[in-house]
């Protein structure tokens, strides 16, 4: 996926692989929010027939991507909890013109592809790090979910961008959130 205009650092997957707990729990809660951000698009953009068709499909997708997660959360024992938040993706919802509606749902929609492509680098450092074999294809399969959902939401982006420069927009939110990324301490989660 090569949305990003970074990488993530070397630091965190040893950091993920030795609170697996952590970051398992930090996933249901991005697959939770990941469907409810589809509804709210859908609900926001009604008269959007494309963007509303693919995004309940989206949600259900997401929904039962969070089902798989909480399934092996409950397998091992844990307890879903509470969510903390996400600071990463709070603060790239900030970028989001509001000038016009035309300019804030390609900004909702590329900042949606930029989350996506990074749970799809995460997960994937995952699946290439993880000792258990069954997890190991779970996070595969996973990971290239998401590499296509951030596919799906540049596409939607351009089907309604109206002559923006989708991808000038796409590298300037990209290089934001690299800059963010670098400003988050590194810590067990997705994001």
């Amino acid at each position: 996926m090569t949305l990003l205009a970074s990488t993530t650092h070397a630091d965190w997957l040893p950091l993920a692989l030795a609170r697996f707990d952590e970051v398992l729990k930090d996933h249901a809660h991005c697959e939770k929010k990941a469907a409810s951000q589809a509804l709210s698009l859908l609900a926001s953009f009604p008269d959007k027939v494309l963007l509303v068709q693919r995004m309940a499909r989206l949600a259900h997708e997401e929904l039962g991507h969070f089902r798989q997660v909480y399934d092996r959360i409950v397998a091992r024992g844990l307890v879903l909890g509470r969510d903390s938040g996400d600071p990463y993706a709070r603060a790239l919802r900030k970028l989001v013109r509001h000038s016009q509606e035309r300019t804030r749902l390609v900004d909702l929609l590329l900042i949606a592809a930029l989350i996506e492509a990074r749970s799809h680098e995460r997960l994937s450092l995952l699946a290439g790090g993880l000792e258990d074999e069954e997890l190991r294809r779970f996070y595969a399969t996973l990971a290239q979910a998401e590499a296509g959902h951030a596919r799906l939401f540049v596409g939607l982006a351009e089907e309604y961008a109206e002559g923006d420069d989708v991808p000038a927009r796409l590298r300037e939110l990209a290089a934001r959130e690299a800059e963010l990324l670098n400003e988050l301490p590194i810590a067990p989660r997705i994001h």
